[in-house]
């Protein structure tokens, strides 16, 4: 198994601001050998925040995207239209939010537990649906 960053949990990354937890689980990664995935979708977040005055970075949403999709631990998953369509059929998914939809939809599919703080998404892991680690 490994960790798909939600799009907050990159942000957190970023900024230093990482919860205990999330820093637990992200070292329990390394230590295992774990693969650590982003979605493209985040940079779509990203930008979104940024064009909404809500992001705080002083990197463009794109460069702050590559700061982490540079890294060698890290893999920016294939946004396939296999997990496109899934998004859109999720079981029992309470939200609206098409980033989430994806970030659940890729998760699922490529076996990947979502390191979040999103309560729906933590909620929707506690009904057996997707793995999530909370941060």
């Amino acid at each position: 198994m490994g960790l798909l960053l939600d799009t907050c949990a990159a942000i957190w990354i970023a900024e230093g601001a990482l919860s205990p937890a999330g820093k637990a689980a992200l070292d329990a990664a390394y230590r295992n050998d774990e693969v650590l995935s982003i979605s493209p979708i985040t940079a779509w977040e990203f930008a979104i925040m940024a064009a909404k005055g809500r992001l705080a970075s002083p990197l463009s949403p794109l460069g702050l995207f590559e700061r982490f999709s540079v890294r060698p631990d890290v893999v920016v998953v294939d946004l396939s239209p296999s997990i496109l369509v899934s998004s859109c059929l999720l079981p029992n998914w309470p939200a609206k939010d098409p980033a989430d939809r994806i970030i659940v939809a890729t998760a699922r599919e490529l076996g990947l537990s979502v390191l979040t703080r999103d309560r729906t998404i933590l909620a929707y892991a506690r009904s057996g649906y997707v793995l999530a680690t909370p941060c």
